[in-house]
C-alpha cells in the first residue's frame, strides 16, 4: 500500500514560518499543535529565511538588495518590539527571579513572545517554563513558621515582630526580624486593638501636693528604690472597673495592684499595702504618683508616712512624669482588655490578675530590660 503524503498550500507554509520566526514560537510546539513533521517545518523555515517574504509563490530567490532590505526590516521590527517592553523597569525590580517571572507572564498576556521577553530581561526561557510548573511552597510546612505561630499563640497573640524575633532567638531559632515581620504578614499574625478613653484623674482639689522627687529618673540603680503608681479603668458589661497598680521602676515589675468598682482612696491604699507586704522596702523609697485626690488624700499619705516612704507627684497635667506606668496601662489594654468582652467585674478581675502575674511579670519580654521578663531581670540582678 502506497503511503499518502500531505500537501500544503504556500500560504499555509508561509504562516507557519511566520509563527516560528516572527512570533518566537518553538518548532516543536508548532509541530505538536498543527500535527506537522519536524523535518518539513525546519526545511520551510530555512527556505523562508532565504526567500522573499509575504509574496505568492514561495520559492522565488531574493536578490542581494532584497535580502539586505528584508534584513533591515527584520532588525527594525525587533527594535520596535524591544522598545515597547519596559526595559527601564527592569532596573527598578526586586532582583528575585520570581518577580521577573511574574513580569514576563503579564507581558506575555499582552501578545509579547516569551522568547523575546526572556532575551530582553536576560533570563533563560527554560528556567521560566520550569518555574511555572513548580508549585509554590506552603508556608505552613516551614518549621520556622510553625514555631513562629506557636510562640505567637503562647504569648496571647500580643507580640509584635521585635518581641517574636527575640523569643525565637531565645529558643535557638536563627532568624532576622524582617523575616519575622514578613512571615507574620503572610500568616495573618497581627494583633488588633480598639482604643477607648475615660478620665480617671481629678486634680481639682485643695489637698496638699508633694514635690516631684522622681523627676523622670525612670532607671534606678536597684530594687525598691523608686515605685510609680496610677489608676486606670476597665470596661465591663456590668459597668466600669478601676485598677490601681504599683510598679518597681528597676525591673518594671508590678508589685501591687487592686481592683474595685469605685475610685475611692481605699483602692490605691490596697494596692500600696500589697506592694509593701510583698517587697518590704527600706525607708526612703520614692513613691511617685499623679496629683489625683486619691493619692493626695489623708489615708494614702498616712500609709506612706507609717512606712517612711517619700511621696512624689507629677506636675499638673503632665502625663510624661509618670510615663512608665502609663505605658504599662496601654500594654495591658492593647494586649488583653481591648480584646475581651468582660461580662462582669469578677471575670475582669480574674483575667487581669492572670495578665499581671502569669503573663506580664513572668513571661512578657520587656524591651527596656533587654528583652527579658521582669522576674527574670530581677533574678539576673540578684
Amino acid at each position: 500500500m502506497t503511503k499518502k503524503y500531505r500537501k500544503f498550500e504556500p500560504a499555509f507554509k508561509l504562516e507557519v514560518c511566520r509563527m516560528i520566526v516572527d512570533q518566537g514560537q518553538s518548532v516543536n510546539s508548532v509541530c505538536m499543535d498543527l500535527k506537522l513533521s519536524d523535518t518539513a517545518v525546519r526545511r520551510w523555515v530555512q527556505q523562508y529565511k532565504a526567500e522573499q517574504l509575504g509574496e505568492p509563490g514561495i520559492g522565488k530567490p531574493l536578490t542581494s538588495e532584497q535580502q539586505r532590505i528584508r534584513q533591515l526590516e527584520q532588525q527594525l521590527r525587533e527594535l520596535k518590539t524591544d522598545n515597547e517592553i519596559p526595559k527601564k523597569s527592569y532596573g527598578l525590580l526586586c532582583p528575585r527571579i520570581e518577580v521577573i517571572h511574574r513580569l514576563i507572564h503579564q507581558l506575555h498576556c499582552k501578545a509579547y513572545p516569551v522568547a523575546r521577553l526572556c532575551r530582553v530581561l536576560r533570563i533563560s526561557r527554560s528556567g521560566f517554563y520550569e518555574a511555572r510548573k513548580r508549585e509554590p511552597r506552603s508556608q505552613m510546612a516551614c518549621p520556622v513558621t510553625v514555631k513562629l505561630r506557636a510562640v505567637f499563640t503562647e504569648n496571647d497573640q500580643c507580640f509584635g515582630s521585635r518581641r517574636l524575633h527575640q523569643a525565637l532567638r531565645a529558643d535557638g531559632v536563627s532568624i532576622g526580624r524582617f523575616k519575622v515581620r514578613r512571615l507574620m504578614k503572610q500568616n495573618g499574625l497581627r494583633p488588633t486593638w480598639k482604643p477607648k478613653f475615660v478620665h480617671t484623674t481629678n486634680s481639682n482639689h485643695g489637698l496638699p501636693v508633694a514635690e516631684n522627687l522622681l523627676d523622670r529618673q525612670f532607671n534606678p540603680e536597684g530594687i525598691n528604690r523608686a515605685w510609680v503608681a496610677d489608676i486606670t479603668y476597665i470596661r465591663t458589661r456590668s459597668g466600669w472597673l478601676y485598677l490601681a497598680a504599683v510598679m518597681d521602676l528597676f525591673s518594671r515589675k508590678i508589685v501591687g495592684w487592686s481592683m474595685a468598682p469605685h475610685m475611692r482612696s481605699e483602692l490605691v491604699c490596697s494596692a500600696l499595702q500589697l506592694a509593701i507586704a510583698q517587697r518590704r522596702p527600706e525607708p526612703g523609697l520614692i513613691a511617685h504618683s499623679d496629683r489625683g485626690s486619691q493619692y493626695a488624700g489623708a489615708a494614702y499619705q498616712a500609709l506612706l508616712e507609717r512606712h517612711a516612704l517619700r511621696c512624689s507627684m507629677s506636675r499638673k497635667g503632665n502625663c510624661w512624669d509618670n510615663a512608665v506606668m502609663e505605658r504599662f496601662f496601654l500594654n495591658l489594654k492593647m494586649e488583653r482588655v481591648w480584646r475581651k468582652d468582660y461580662a462582669n467585674h469578677g471575670e475582669a478581675i480574674r483575667d487581669i490578675t492572670d495578665y499581671i502575674v502569669r503573663f506580664y511579670n513572668q513571661g512578657r519580654l520587656h524591651s527596656t530590660l533587654g528583652y527579658v521578663s521582669p522576674n527574670q531581670y530581677e533574678c539576673q540582678a540578684a
